[in-house]
């Protein structure tokens, strides 16, 4: 068994209004170093099958249902369970 992180982010392009309030607030509890946040999300995935056959079946799992490709950019690593 295999065990897939799915790294999901707004692209650059993407206002991203959850990003921007993190920033904020992280000022104001006085973090002035923070010069930009973004937020994305992980999903974690555990799966069967030789990592060929993972990598295509995850990428096709993105493409078809996990990441909104108008808005989303989208990374994977597999790694033993």
């Amino acid at each position: 068994m295999k065990k897939v992180n799915v790294y999901v982010t707004l692209r650059e392009s993407v206002v991203d209004p959850q990003g921007t309030a993190a920033e904020q607030a992280l000022h104001n509890m006085g973090y002035e170093e923070v010069k930009s946040v973004r937020v994305g999300k992980l999903i974690e995935l555990a799966i069967d099958g030789a990592e060929s056959e993972i990598e295509a079946r995850v990428d096709e799992m993105c493409k078809e249902l996990l990441v909104n490709r108008v808005i989303e950019d989208y990374r994977f690593e597999i790694e033993e369970a």
